[in-house]
Parts: C-alpha cells; sequence; structure tokens
C-alpha cells in the first residue's frame, strides 16, 4: 500500500520477510520509484531491495545484542512486526483481506512504542515488548531511534567513538546553514545524557509526503556508460520533473567541503515527492551531515589542505566541488570567524579536549579561505576567457 492507495499484491515469506512472489497488481503508477515494471509486472529484486532497504541494517552498532533482546534473529523479520510502515514514507504492508486502514495506524498520527528504540540504544527489555515502531524502518550504522517530543517526531541519533563528534557537528553545520543563507536544511540541536551528546532533529516529512532517496532516482532510468554518476543523476531528477536540484547541489556540495564531509551517500540524498498526487515538491532538504569534520581522525591528523576522500560523485574532494557550477552566490564576508562558531559550540568533554576544539576551528577557518581562493581563480580565469 501507498497510504490508502493499493499497489500490488505480494507473497512475503513469514520467517525472511523476503518478498517471493508478486500475486497481482493494482495501481503501479503508486510504487516506489525506481523499481522497473516490464510486461505489466514490477521486478520482484527491484521489489527486495527496496523493501530490504527499509530496515536496520547488519552494520548497525549493537544491533547483534538487540536483536537478541527484541526476540529476532534478523533485523528484517522487524519489518512486518510494524507492517513496514516508516517515518519517512507511506508504504506498508496490509495483510490480505485485512480491515486494517492506513489511518488508523500509521506513526504520524498515532502514538508508537519506544521499546525498540530504547533497545537500539543499550536499554533492558521488559516483559512485554511492542514492536510497532518506526525505528524498524531505519537505516544507518550509527545508534538512532524516533521518538515523539513536544507531539513532534524527532530523530535522535548517537555518535561513535572515540570523540562522539557527529552530533556536535550537526549542530555546526545549521550553524553554517544560516552563515551560507541557505533554506532547505534540517536544524539540528544537541541533547546530553549523562556526558554523552546525541543529535535531535524534528522530521521533515509528513502524512502527505515522501522521501525517496537518489539511490532510487538513480535507478528510475538506466544509466549510459560514458554519463558521469553526476550527470546521470541530474538526468534522472529533470526526466522525473524534479525541480532545482542542479541549484541545490551547487549548495550542498559547497556545504559538504566546508564540513569535509565524507559520507554523503545516495542514500541521505533525495528529493520529496507529494504521495497523494505524485508531484515532485523538489530536492529534500540537507540533511545528516554528521560524519564530517575529521570526525575519525586523530587531533594531530587534521588539516585542512589535506585531500578528503568523499561520496557519492567523485573519489576525492578536489575533484567533487569542481561540479559546482556557480560560486559566486557564496557570501564570503558571512563566513567570517567561523572559527567562533566551533569554539562555542564544542565544549570540552571526556571525549574531546581543547587541542583538538581549536585545531577543528584552525581547519574550518583553512577550508574557507581555500574555497575562498578556488573562487578568486574561477573569476580570473573568466575575466581571462581562459575557462
Amino acid at each position: 500500500m501507498n497510504k490508502n492507495m493499493p499497489v500490488a499484491e505480494l507473497e512475503l515469506d513469514d520467517d525472511t520477510a523476503a518478498i517471493l512472489k508478486v500475486v497481482k497488481n493494482y495501481e503501479l503508477d503508486f510504487r516506489p520509484v525506481g523499481i522497473e515494471v516490464k510486461t505489466g509486472i514490477p521486478n520482484k529484486r527491484d521489489l527486495n531491495e527496496w523493501w530490504f532497504g527499509r530496515g536496520i541494517p547488519a552494520s548497525r552498532s549493537g544491533i547483534r545484542e538487540a536483536l537478541e533482546q527484541l526476540g529476532v534473529r534478523h533485523s528484517e523479520q522487524l519489518l512486518l512486526r510494524c507492517y513496514g510502515l516508516s517515518l519517512s514514507d507511506q508504504y506498508w504492508m496490509k495483510p490480505v483481506d485485512s480491515e486494517l486502514k492506513w489511518k488508523d495506524i500509521n506513526f504520524f498520527e498515532h502514538d508508537f512504542s519506544d521499546d525498540v528504540g530504547n533497545i537500539l540504544f543499550g536499554g533492558r527489555a521488559g516483559r512485554d515488548i511492542n514492536l510497532m515502531s518506526p525505528c524498524n524502518t531505519s537505516d544507518g550504522w550509527l545508534k538512532k531511534k524516533w521518538k515523539i517530543i513536544d507531539k513532534k517526531r524527532c530523530l535522535i541519533k548517537a555518535g561513535s567513538h572515540p570523540y562522539m563528534q557527529e552530533p556536535i557537528n550537526e549542530v555546526f553545520g545549521t550553524r553554517l546553514h544560516q552563515r551560507l543563507g541557505g533554506k532547505n536544511y534540517v536544524t539540528y540541536k544537541v541533547l546530553w545524557e549523562d556526558g554523552v551528546p546525541y543529535s535531535v532533529c524534528k522530521n521533515f516529512i509528513d502524512a502527505g509526503t515522501e522521501l525517496v532517496s537518489a539511490v532510487h532516482i538513480n535507478r528510475s532510468m538506466k544509466k549510459r556508460s560514458q554519463v558521469s554518476s553526476y550527470e546521470h543523476f541530474i538526468s534522472a531528477c529533470d526526466r522525473l520533473g524534479i525541480p532545482g536540484m542542479r541549484e541545490f547541489m551547487d549548495y550542498m556540495l559547497v556545504f559538504d567541503y566546508l564540513m569535509a564531509n565524507t559520507d554523503r551517500h545516495f542514500g541521505n540524498l533525495g528529493a520529496i515527492r507529494d504521495v497523494e498526487t505524485l508531484e515532485w515538491k523538489g530536492p529534500a532538504p540537507v540533511f545528516d551531515s554528521g560524519t564530517s569534520l575529521w570526525h575519525d581522525k586523530l587531533t594531530r591528523m587534521i588539516h585542512p589542505l589535506e585531500e578528503i576522500e568523499t561520496k557519492p560523485f567523485c573519489p576525492n574532494a578536489s575533484r567533487q566541488i569542481k561540479l559546482v557550477s556557480d560560486f559566486s552566490w557564496i557570501p564570503f564576508d558571512a563566513l567570517r570567524n567561523l572559527e567562533a562558531d566551533i569554539m562555542e559550540l564544542f565544549v570540552p568533554t571526556e571525549f574531546m579536549d581543547e587541542e583538538r576544539i581549536e585545531t577543528l576551528a584552525n581547519a574550518v577557518t583553512g577550508r574557507v579561505e581555500e574555497l575562498r581562493d578556488m573562487e578568486a581563480a574561477r573569476k580570473k580565469r573568466y575575466a581571462s576567457g581562459n575557462v
């Protein structure tokens, strides 16, 4: 089902949750983006890749211990315990002949259990565990959980050892968006519990929209061998009718460059679509930028001019930043004294000391100056006609 719209009748394996067979088609226009249809039948492999992609990955920190407490052998089994419901879209699995309706069970309009989220964060299980949770359909390798805070659906996410830096990186990213004059980004705050930082953000999807990742946007058309992954993605967006993606990519790539982001992959980049009309709203806001600012590097290895490995279009930052078509919009004056934000937001803890914070501040400043030099060199080339 896509909210109230039946898409297809499927046969699933109770043990593995795998889709075994497409029994009957209904409204295939409402199927997930990127699932190929041949001779009127959705591709079963594509369906399974989409379906299992909704689950908690095996790489999630602490997942083995959590599954043991939850009483399931594989994280995929959790999908069926919540009908596949998510807080990122409106797809769900309705049992055949069931009277269940989306309006009665969706997580956007109804409370959900905290049991799964608490266990995923290392908590102990009670006797009667309620598995009806959107945490069952959350991807990523860092610990995370959905929680209702002040009636808002919020995602709480942990950091990684040894520095536990990712949550504070997200908050600094919010400050950087503000300085850049960004208009399409997720706002993050930090939550401290027992001296450990966690990032918190409100859900940017509501009961009438869905997040479609770049993974599925890319799969909506076949990539030609001579076309770069960047141009293929832009072409796929154009073909689907997603407005404003190239301009958005200019902004996001500059933001990621300044953040020294090493994990902007096709799963945390995408677009938003109306689930009722299938109209594309535009690019999804910039989110999930915590794996940045040398989060896993020793302090002595942090340097703004160091070549950084990147995703998803190029293997390093110096090549990927060249995809930006226009630097003229960057408000360099607003980026002055950016190191003050680092010194304000990053506080000494048992995970980070003052030396590391000061090193990060200097590195971010150096990153800004490097980008300013690139823009100056580009202007010089345009002035000389050597473009």
